[in-house]
């Protein structure tokens, strides 16, 4: 195993997301391509977390208590580093970096619904398959407007409770959300897949890819940065106030070589830190 080192903070977003879009897809064809796989096996694995775990980043809830903080927490946890009690690491996205033939899409295997629920995006991380659409609702009576940037662009109002828009998504890597109504702690990640080796850990770290053909691959642990490393002012697109909002560490890489033998079971795992 060896670790890649993560993009130098002060680099502008841009390059950041394009850097990771270049992870996702170096080593393979440009477009990948769908074809009957034979033999196929299953890599599966764990992502765990080494030494003490650092104490869950949070923010106040400043806006919209009854809606956003129904039990009276005061703070919400920004959901950027979850790790349970045995130290399995949730929300880390794992690939084969280098493929371009395999099967195709499962179609029930994505869920492409992104909600907005107690002011917090659920799920924090997910994975939509290139070319198919993103939907998106809102559970909260309150407004939100859904900020995206980097592989899609997009400023989406909701106004209303449960009313689902959906939007393209034809351009592989990674897109950040925010939230544009002023709820300044909501964040949350969409990687766009150009194959299906692509998971996200559960809530253990344990994550599967399934039906992959007999070859050798370089399989890649990338989670997003957990470090809040300062508040940074910006403007309010509704109210045109200036605003504080989070600004965390850059996502990190780790890859590993894994050999897939005809229908066999390749046991991987991923060792990170705060180091």
């Amino acid at each position: 195993m060896f670790r890649i080192n993560p993009v130098i903070f002060s680099i502008p977003i841009f390059f950041v997301l394009t850097a990771a879009l270049a992870v996702a897809t170096e080593g393979q064809d440009s477009s990948y391509r769908v074809v009957n796989v034979s033999g196929g096996g299953r890599i599966s694995g764990i992502v765990k977390w080494s030494g003490p775990v650092p104490p869950a980043a949070t923010l106040p809830i400043s806006k919209d208590p009854e809606v956003c903080d129904p039990q009276s927490r005061k703070r919400a946890p920004l959901d950027r580093l979850i790790v349970n009690a045995q130290g399995g690491v949730q929300n880390t996205v794992v690939f084969l970096k280098n493929i371009s033939a395999g099967k195709a899409f499962p179609s029930s295997a994505y869920e492409t619904m992104l909600d907005q629920k107690q002011c917090r995006y659920e799920p924090h991380v997910l994975l939509v398959p290139v070319n198919s659409e993103l939907g998106i609702k809102s559970s909260d009576a309150t407004l939100h407007t859904v900020h995206m940037d980097g592989a899609a662009t997009y400023n989406l109002p909701f106004p209303f409770p449960n009313q689902v828009s959906k939007r393209p998504m034809s351009s592989p890597g990674l897109v950040n959300l925010k939230c544009n109504g002023g709820h300044v702690w909501m964040n949350a990640e969409i990687w766009v897949i150009p194959h299906p080796y692509f998971a996200v850990t559960d809530q253990n770290g344990r994550f599967e890819l399934t039906d992959v053909p007999p070859g050798d691959y370089e399989l890649v642990a990338w989670h997003e940065g957990w470090d809040m490393l300062r508040m940074e002012g910006t403007i309010d697109v509704l109210t045109q106030r200036r605003i504080q909002r989070p600004v965390f560490s850059d996502p990190e890489t780790w890859e590993k070589k894994v050999a897939v033998s005809p229908d066999g079971e390749t046991a991987v795992e991923f060792t990170i830190s705060g180091k």
